[in-house]
């Protein structure tokens, strides 16, 4: 486990690979991937109490963020009323209006932001191509990671569903919310100096550019080639 406290967000939008990018730094870096959705998921699976992967701390946590996600009024509880036993967080897609952001600065002060920039096409095609496990939250992409056998779960054999805003129909509204809702969250991260953006079409090939860039705030315990 790193040693040295970081706290960053990567932020981007639906389909650019957030929580891929986030489970690599967690790994490489020893960090504590902090997934609003997952702990909601394990809280409401657990009738809200310990986390099925032996976090206790997760249901908590994670009704809490993700009250503050679902608050559109940026409303998040006080620092006094949160407990992250982390030594580093790196969560996905949060903050996601400014007003979140606003209120973020109340718990943490934020060490870096990563922004992904990736093409509406190349966005829209792996969101139409995506189904997912709606007890676990896995996630597949028909295009280049598919189920074992199509239209199931490869752990539990249960069907798989396609979210309604995964739907070509939805999608483009989906990714102009998200431009509109996110420009003045990463405009103020740029005015602090710590809005770090990387732009391509596949995770593989940013993924060593945000490599290189953790690399120079703390200590990896994986090389980046045992990925």
């Amino acid at each position: 486990m790193a040693s040295k406290l970081l706290r960053a967000v990567v932020l981007g939008p639906p389909g650019s690979g957030k929580g891929t990018v986030c489970e690599r730094i967690a790994r490489s870096f020893g960090l504590q991937h902090l997934s609003s959705g997952q702990f909601l998921r394990e809280s409401l699976g657990s009738g809200g109490g310990e986390c099925p992967r032996g976090r206790p701390c997760c249901s908590r946590a994670g009704l809490q963020l993700q009250s503050c996600l679902m608050d559109e009024s940026g409303s998040i509880p006080a620092a006094s009323q949160l407990s992250f036993p982390f030594l580093c967080c790196c969560c996905p897609g949060f903050p996601r209006t400014l007003g979140q952001a606003k209120a973020l600065d109340g718990i943490c002060e934020l060490d870096l932001v990563i922004s992904l920039n990736i093409p509406f096409e190349t966005l829209k095609d792996r969101l139409s191509a995506r189904w997912v496990h709606p007890a676990s939250g896995r996630v597949y992409n028909m295009d280049f990671n598919p189920p074992h056998t199509q239209g199931v779960d490869d752990l539990t054999g249960e069907p798989l569903v396609q979210r309604e805003d995964d739907k070509p129909e939805a999608v483009a509204a989906r990714l102009r919310k998200y431009k509109d809702a996110a420009k003045p969250v990463i405009e103020l991260y740029k005015s602090r100096g710590i809005l770090y953006s990387f732009s391509g079409t596949e995770t593989n090939k940013i993924w060593p550019y945000v490599y290189t860039l953790l690399s120079s705030r703390i200590p990896p315990i994986l090389s980046d080639e045992e990925h």
